[in-house]
């Protein structure tokens, strides 16, 4: 018998019979019953992707990102430069081979909505990284995650040099929870 996708269907007389499915009607069945095996779609229609999260600061940029089924973000590193242009590049090189199809920047508001000094900065750096990579980048409202990840280091009692080296990845990596439980919540939208 040839590999493929089989229906099994009993009928009245408790006849077991094989049909072969062609692939559309596959894909029909799939997304009807939620089996979504080897494909890059929700039930909603949005599609999945592998996306990367960064955290920008002045000497530690941190990076997440996803599985391509957007279920788990994970800290990828932290990256250690002062040099504005050196650290876009390290980014872009990051996305490239982490294999991004998004990178999603952290931008850092104030609580009133008002961008800073700092907000700036980040936009900028948005844009220049967008210049060096071939996929969509976009800005996400990050106020609250580095408070955020130091209450988790604190829970993992990861303290001193430790906490220094991967606060910033932590950052970058609820960042990307938060963009992902949005894209989760508000596919209709994408």
């Amino acid at each position: 018998m040839k590999a493929g996708f089989f229906l099994y269907k009993e009928n009245k007389a408790k006849d077991v019979r094989l049909w072969k499915i062609s692939r559309a009607n596959q894909l029909k069945i799939q997304r009807r019953y939620g089996i979504l095996k080897n494909m890059n779609v929700t039930q909603k229609g949005t599609r999945k992707m592998k996306i990367m999260a960064v955290d920008f600061g002045d000497s530690r940029t941190g990076i997440a990102i996803c599985d391509r089924g957007e279920l788990l973000a994970s800290p990828v590193c932290v990256i250690e430069e002062k040099h504005f242009p050196t650290t876009v590049q390290k980014t872009a090189q990051q996305a490239q081979e982490q294999g991004a199809e998004r990178i999603v920047v952290g931008h850092p508001l104030n609580m009133d909505g008002s961008k800073g000094p700092r907000a700036q900065l980040c936009e900028e750096f948005a844009q220049q990284l967008g210049e060096l990579v071939s996929v969509p980048v976009v800005l996400w409202d990050e106020r609250q995650t580095t408070v955020s990840a130091i209450g988790f280091l604190n829970e993992t009692n990861t303290r001193g040099k430790k906490r220094k080296q991967v606060i910033d990845a932590v950052a970058a990596t609820i960042i990307l929870e938060n963009y992902l439980n949005y894209r989760k919540n508000h596919s209709e939208e994408e």
